[in-house]
C-alpha cells in the first residue's frame, strides 16, 4: 500500500476527523518497524518496538464494513507483529466507537486505562481515548 492509498482510505473512513495526510502515512512508513497489513479496503497500521507493538490505526472503507476485513488484517498484523518479537499488543480507540470496541473485544483486547478529550472530532466535544492491549502467542 502506498501513502496516497492509505491516506485516501483512512480519509473515508473517518470523515469526521482530521485526515492523516501522505506525508505523515509516508514518515511512519520510513520507520523500519512500521508495517502495513491489509489493502485498500481495510488496513491496519503498525510499529513494533522491541517487544511492544502499537496499532497506529486501523481503517476500513465504509462500504467494505461488516465483511470481516477489519478482523482479518489484524489478525494478519497480530501475526506479523509476534513474528518481529512482539508479545504485547496496544491500541487506542475512541470511548464511542461502538463498532470498533466490539471487534477488539471479540479480538481479545483489554482496557488498561482511558484518556479523557484524547479525540477532537470537527464538529462536536471531544471524546475521551480507550486504552487496551493484548497479549500475543509466541510461536
Amino acid at each position: 500500500m502506498t501513502p496516497t492509498r492509505l491516506a485516501q482510505t483512512y480519509a473515508r473512513a473517518f470523515p469526521e476527523t482530521r485526515a492523516w495526510g501522505v506525508d505523515e502515512f509516508a514518515a511512519l512508513l520510513a520507520d523500519p518497524g512500521t508495517f502495513v497489513t491489509g489493502n485498500a479496503d481495510a488496513f491496519v497500521l503498525m510499529r513494533v518496538v522491541a517487544d511492544e507493538a502499537e496499532v497506529l490505526t486501523l481503517a476500513t472503507a465504509p462500504e467494505k464494513r461488516r465483511e470481516g476485513r477489519a478482523r482479518a488484517v489484524l489478525t494478519e498484523a497480530e501475526t506479523e507483529a509476534a513474528r518481529r518479537g512482539a508479545r504485547v499488543v496496544f491500541l487506542e480507540v475512541a470511548e464511542n466507537n461502538d463498532a470498533a470496541n466490539a471487534l477488539y473485544a471479540a479480538c481479545g483486547y483489554h482496557r488498561i486505562g482511558r484518556r479523557p478529550g484524547y479525540y477532537t472530532p470537527k464538529n462536536g466535544a471531544a471524546v475521551a481515548a480507550l486504552v487496551l492491549s493484548k497479549r500475543l502467542s509466541q510461536s
